[in-house]
């Protein structure tokens, strides 16, 4: 079954929509300024198809979420004594 041209359109416009959605929904994660916010969120947009990428993969401003500093302790499968 041939894919009309109007259906191939809208799919590539759906997958830049999710792909913005991603990265919107990334940055709200993070902890930045309002300007920070709007120039990644802008970067997202208006550069469709690298934008989300660019965004996610730079990781801007800080994790909402805390991490632990403390290294987590490795847990031994043999004991020797």
């Amino acid at each position: 079954m041939p894919l009309s041209s109007e259906l191939m359109r809208l799919l590539i416009l759906l997958c830049l929509i999710g792909m913005a959605l991603l990265a919107v929904f990334f940055l709200r994660t993070r902890r930045m300024t309002l300007y920070s916010y709007i120039a990644w969120g802008l970067l997202a947009i208006l550069i469709p198809l690298l934008g989300p990428f660019l965004v996610i993969l730079s990781h801007p401003g800080q994790s909402i979420h805390r991490v632990s500093k403390r290294k987590p302790r490795r847990r031994r499968l043999f004991v020797l004594r």
